[in-house]
């Protein structure tokens, strides 16, 4: 108890606030990197968003033909041809696809010249290895123990992403994993700068992945009416906040960020994106699976707060907003409640599909280069805005904008509820 009335002390001082103020405790984004359904690294997918281009394709395997959903975003690129063949056959795919996108935002970062002890990594993920679990035991189940992969539990560990960069980087400040389903990327980014601010590393890399696309993982979110099984032009099922919305597009990723304590990165002469002011993390407590603007109220305000900002600040918003109808509403409550109906909203998921634990750290990316860039991408397939979303929500063409400060947010099945709030 004395330790925690000291740091309430401490956390409440005018030198805490000072030292965040002077930057020990600001947090900037150095390095960014990305494989989603629109490319295969950060560049590419960000030109997609802007271009309203879609990821979103027809299932044209063979195990598909049975399954009500005919739609989902894959990746453009296999990760396992950008690997050597040793090195991708001992990884499951949503290990591959982080050590790439961690290795483009390593390089891209400048590869920063740090302390082992004083570099972590945080990642997070929905599902960790489930297709490696899934074909695993198929293996098992048709040819019997001795023909399964030595590599197998390594491999769908949740924590398997988290701990091959970590490796693949030499970082002995901790390989973390959130799994707080599809707000894992998002927390993980937000544990990332907690991680500086408390002093415990210079450098963090930090995001999210996700590859799930499996006749098993469709089925089950089919079965609980939460995908869309439209079967019209693949590139028009992800609709967030349109009237003919039928839910969401399951797709697979990963995005990654170099975060850096400021006063690192500017002693190492390192270009930043922008400044990760604040972040916030809450659980709803209510539903397993129902959205809960309440809930998400508290984290957006929360990350204002953290960030010493106030809703007029946040000029943008990207939105967490999954094409499903209550979630969509929900958020669009929340949204209006904690910000108000001044700011732009963007959703990205329209042209992405969902990408489960990834989305949260590519959604935090697309929000950054909005921030950096002035333009916001427009949602794709928003042809009739439902009226009970009262939110300036782009759409049509990009949107240009001078903003100072947006917000990136990200929900999870749980009640998991993460803010984030980049400026420049």
């Amino acid at each position: 108890m004395i330790l925690v009335e000291r740091v309430r002390r401490y956390v409440a001082s005018a030198q805490f606030k000072e030292a965040r103020v002077s930057g020990n405790g600001r947090v900037v984004v150095t390095g960014v990197g990305a494989m989603t359904p629109l490319g295969a690294d950060a560049p590419s997918s960000w030109s997609g968003l802007l271009d309203g281009k879609s990821g979103v394709r027809f299932l044209e395997e063979e195990w598909a033909a049975d399954l009500p959903v005919h739609v989902a975003a894959g990746l453009t690129v296999d990760p396992a041809s950008l690997l050597p063949r040793v090195e991708a056959r001992k990884l499951d795919r949503g290990e591959q696809v982080a050590v790439l996108s961690a290795r483009e935002a390593w390089q891209d970062a400048g590869a920063p010249q740090v302390e082992p002890v004083r570099l972590a990594v945080v990642i997070g993920t929905g599902t960790g290895g489930v297709l490696t679990t899934l074909g695993q035991d198929d293996i098992f189940e048709r040819a019997g123990m001795r023909r399964m992969s030595p590599f197998t539990v390594p491999m769908l560990m949740p924590n398997g992403p988290a701990a091959r960069v970590s490796m693949d980087l030499g970082a002995k400040g901790g390989a973390r994993t959130p799994v707080s389903a599809c707000a894992s990327g998002a927390e993980a980014l937000a544990l990332g700068q907690d991680l500086i601010r408390s002093g415990r590393a210079d450098v963090v890399v930090a995001g999210g992945v996700e590859a799930c696309l499996h006749p098993f993982t469709i089925a089950a979110f089919a079965q609980m009416k939460a995908l869309s099984t439209q079967s019209v032009d693949p590139e028009t099922v992800s609709r967030p906040f349109d009237v003919k919305r039928s839910g969401f597009v399951m797709g697979e990723g990963a995005g990654m960020m170099v975060l850096e304590r400021a006063e690192f990165a500017r002693a190492r002469g390192a270009r930043a994106y922008g400044t990760l002011a604040g972040s916030a993390v809450s659980s709803s407590a209510n539903h397993i699976t129902a959205s809960d603007a309440d809930g998400q109220v508290f984290a957006m305000e929360l990350a204002l707060s953290d960030a010493g900002l106030a809703p007029a600040d946040i000029g943008l918003v990207h939105a967490h907003a999954t094409s499903t109808e209550s979630g969509d509403l929900a958020e669009a409550e929340a949204i209006g409640r904690a910000i108000g109906s001044h700011a732009a909203v963007t959703a990205t998921k329209s042209m992405t599909g969902h990408m489960m634990g990834a989305s949260g750290a590519v959604g935090a990316m697309a929000a950054l280069f909005a921030l950096r860039d002035g333009m916001a991408p427009a949602t794709r397939n928003l042809d009739e805005l439902d009226p009970r979303v009262e939110l300036d929500v782009v759409r049509g063409e990009r949107r240009s904008g001078q903003w100072s400060a947006v917000l990136a947010n990200s929900f999870g099945f749980g009640g998991h509820n993460v803010g984030l709030v980049f400026t420049k």
